[in-house]
């Protein structure tokens, strides 16, 4: 059985893609912030030591060996460019901590748990479209924040093939969570559409599905690539 890390579980596309994958028969370890659900971690990613202790409780109700991490857990607040510095810096750094920080440890201690078992392992990283095309004035520090996890995507794949890691990425524009839908009404609701020629924004089902084909079914040679996942609103 595949034991899977899924960070961002409780919502949105992690519960979509936490329900693909038990009906796939893996084993599935959530994370949220609060830790409320069967089988779910409490780890707060704003604390710096939350990772780790994840990790820590994942592999002791794994039983000692987890095969995928799932980076999918995010936070998408608006972050001012008039605030007050200290404010915009708080937020910054929040959302840096949280999108990037947290994935960051969490795959450095997969990668170091493979290796000291000579196991391959994989790992998922729910990025953004925005990583590649920017966002909006108030969302600089998100698009950053995915534009690096894009980076450490491609850095964990060149580095690690050899040992049998394989490193994926997702890209989704707009998906229909709550998340998404106070953009959507923030920047002009039905309005905003007309930038996607597909005319809707994503399911989180549909990005499940790229999720739980990169965790159980991408063949070796994928590893680095990186899928995009919004409507034709940005190609490549």
């Amino acid at each position: 059985m595949t034991c899977i890390l899924l960070t961002g579980s409780s919502r949105g596309i992690g519960a979509a893609a936490r329900t693909a994958l038990e009906a796939r028969g893996a084993k599935v370890i959530g994370q949220s912030t609060s830790g409320e659900g069967f089988g779910t971690l409490a780890a707060d990613f704003r604390d710096p030591d939350a990772p780790h202790q994840l990790w820590d409780a994942a592999l002791r109700q794994a039983g000692g060996e987890i095969d995928v991490l799932v980076n999918n857990a995010g936070l998408f607040d608006p972050n001012p460019i008039d605030q007050s510095d200290e404010d915009w810096l708080q937020g910054w750094e929040q959302t840096m901590r949280i999108n990037l920080t947290a994935s960051a440890q969490l795959s450095r201690l997969a990668v170091r748990h493979w290796i000291e078992r000579g196991t391959t392992g994989r790992i998922v990283h729910v990025a953004s479209r925005a990583g590649h095309r920017g966002d909006s004035p108030a969302h600089w520090h998100y698009a950053a924040s995915k534009g690096g996890m894009l980076a450490m995507h491609k850095t964990i794949a060149r580095q690690y093939a050899a040992n049998g890691i394989l490193s994926f990425a997702i890209t989704p524009g707009f998906t229909d969570t709550a998340m998404a839908g106070d953009y959507l009404d923030s920047r002009g609701g039905e309005g905003l559409l007309a930038d996607i020629p597909l005319g809707r924004v994503a399911e989180p089902e549909e990005i499940a599905r790229i999720v739980e084909f990169l965790s159980l079914d991408a063949p070796p040679s994928l590893t680095g690539a990186t899928l995009d996942a919004n409507g034709a609103s940005y190609v490549r």
